[in-house]
C-alpha cells in the first residue's frame, strides 16, 4: 500500500510554489507536474517555480503527496472545518449528478468515511468487484491453442510436427474453451493491482488484498482508450458496466513516472463549471406545477453557410414552464458585486431571441438577496422588452445536498413566477 506523507488542500485558482508559501511542493514534485502538464492536462497552468490551479477540482496524487483542489464560492480562509464543508459539498454534488452511482446494485452501502473523492472512487470500485465475485464471474467462449494429451478441436499440423515429433502422445490443437479469461476480467484485474499500489486508505487495504486472492490471475494487458471503445455490453454482462467505467477512470488517469519511478501521477479532476451546470439541471428535473420540462444542452442552428457545416448555439438549461420558455446559463464563479461579462450578456440576448424566451438568467453561486435584473438596450438607446437576470443561489454548507437542491429549485421557480426578480 502506498503511504501518503503529505496531504495539501487548496481551493480552485490557488497557487502552489516550490520556493515560498505556507504550502510548498518539492522540486521533484514540481517536475512531475511539469511533465504531466506536457500531456495537455488542463487542470492547472505552470508559473515561475509553481503551478496555479483553475476551475478544475478534485485530487491529484504525485508519488506520496496528495493535492486536493476544492471548490470555493466565498472569501473564508482555510481551516479544517471550512475545508471539510467544501469537500462534503463537492462529494455531494458529484453523487447528485451521477459521478458516483450510489443507487448501483452493489454500492448502496459504502462503509468508509472518505477523506477525499479518491477514497470514494476506490471503495466504490472495491464494492463493485466484490459484488461481481459474489454473483459469479461471466464466462465467454474463446479460441485456444494448446499442446494436449487428448485430441480435441482441430489439429494444427505444422505446429504439431514442430512441437511433438518426439512426443507422439501429444496433440497440438486449436479448440473452443469456455472460461473467465476475457478482456473485461483483464481490465478489472489490472485495476485491482493498480489499486493495491496506489491506495492510501487503511480500511480498504485488506479488502483489496482479499479480492486479489479471490480473483483469478489474469495476464497483464496494455490498456488505452481504444481498449474500452471495443467493449460491448449485453444482457449477460450489463452488470459489469459500472465496474468497467470506474476502472477506465482510474487506469486512463494514471501517468507513471518513467524517468525517476518515484512521482507517479494519478488525477481525478472535474470541471466545476460543468459540474455546477449538471447539478442545477438535476435539481430542476423533477416536474412541478410551474416546471413542465427541463432539457440540458438543447442546441439550435443559427447560421448556415452556402458550403460547409452550420453553426449551433447550446444554452446550458432550457425550461418549459406554465409561464413560458426560460433559458438559464450557469457559471461557477463569484461575481463579487460586478456585472457579468459582455460576452455572457450577448449570449443571453441571442438565447432570448432564438428560444422565444419569456425570461433568461445567468445563474451563479452567491447570496440570493443580491440577485438582480437588467434590461437589454435597443439600437436607439432606449430600454427594450428583453430582460436578463443575474440569479445568485445561496451555497448551503450547513444542510444536506438534497435540501440544497430543493432550495435551488424553489429559488428558480420563484424567479419563473416573478416572486424573485
Amino acid at each position: 500500500m502506498s503511504k501518503v506523507k503529505e496531504h495539501i488542500v487548496v481551493f480552485e485558482h490557488e497557487i502552489l510554489r516550490v520556493d515560498k508559501g505556507d504550502k510548498k511542493i518539492t522540486p521533484d514534485q514540481f517536475e512531475a507536474l511539469e511533465r504531466y502538464y506536457g500531456d495537455g492536462v488542463p487542470y492547472y497552468k505552470l508559473i515561475n517555480k509553481g503551478v496555479q490551479f483553475n476551475e478544475h477540482v478534485g485530487v491529484i496524487q504525485i508519488g506520496n503527496i496528495l493535492i486536493e483542489v476544492l471548490p470555493k464560492a466565498d472569501k473564508n480562509a482555510h481551516s479544517e472545518t471550512e475545508d471539510k464543508k467544501w469537500r462534503d459539498l463537492l462529494i455531494g454534488m458529484l453523487r447528485a449528478v451521477g459521478s458516483f452511482d450510489i443507487k448501483s446494485t452493489s454500492s448502496s452501502n459504502l462503509k468508509i468515511k472518505p477523506n477525499t473523492i479518491l477514497d470514494l472512487y476506490f471503495e466504490l470500485y472495491v464494492k463493485e468487484v466484490e459484488y461481481l465475485l459474489h454473483s459469479g464471474l461471466v464466462k465467454k467462449y474463446r479460441k485456444k491453442e494448446a499442446n494436449v494429451t487428448a485430441l480435441k478441436g482441430s489439429l494444427q499440423f505444422a505446429k504439431h510436427i514442430q512441437y511433438n515429433i518426439t512426443h507422439q502422445e501429444r496433440f497440438y490443437v486449436r479448440h473452443i474453451t469456455y472460461d473467465v479469461d476475457h478482456t473485461l476480467h483483464f481490465i478489472i484485474y489490472k485495476a485491482l493491482k493498480f489499486l493495491k499500489q496506489i491506495n492510501t486508505n487503511n480500511d480498504l487495504h485488506s479488502r483489496i488484498g482479499s479480492l486479489l486472492l479471490s480473483f483469478p490471475e489474469m495476464p497483464d494487458v496494455k490498456v488505452n482508450e481504444a481498449t474500452f471503445d471495443k467493449l460491448h455490453f449485453n444482457r449477460k454482462n450489463q452488470h459489469y458496466q459500472k465496474t468497467i467505467e470506474i476502472a477506465k477512470v482510474l487506469l486512463l488517469q494514471y501517468h507513471p513516472d518513467v524517468s525517476k519511478g518515484r512521482n507517479h501521477v494519478l488525477a481525478l479532476m472535474f470541471d466545476m463549471n460543468l459540474l455546477w451546470e449538471q447539478f442545477v439541471y438535476v435539481s430542476l428535473k423533477k416536474k412541478s406545477e410551474v416546471i413542465t420540462r427541463v432539457t440540458s444542452q438543447s442546441s439550435k442552428y443559427f447560421w448556415k453557410p452556402k458550403n460547409g457545416r452550420r453553426t449551433r448555439m447550446i444554452p446550458d438549461i432550457v425550461i418549459e414552464s406554465t409561464h413560458g420558455n426560460i433559458v438559464l446559463d450557469t457559471k461557477w464563479k463569484n461575481l463579487n458585486g460586478y456585472n457579468p461579462s459582455p460576452d455572457d450578456l450577448r449570449q443571453m440576448y441571442v438565447y432570448h431571441e432564438y428560444y422565444n424566451a419569456k425570461k433568461v438568467a445567468l445563474v451563479y453561486p452567491g447570496k440570493n438577496e443580491n440577485s438582480r435584473s437588467g434590461t437589454f438596450v435597443g439600437f436607439d438607446g432606449n430600454e427594450g422588452d428583453k430582460h436578463c437576470s443575474v440569479l445568485l443561489v445561496d451555497v448551503d454548507l450547513k444542510n444536506d445536498i438534497k435540501s440544497w437542491q430543493e432550495k435551488i429549485k424553489e429559488n428558480i421557480e420563484g424567479f419563473i413566477k416573478g416572486i424573485f426578480i
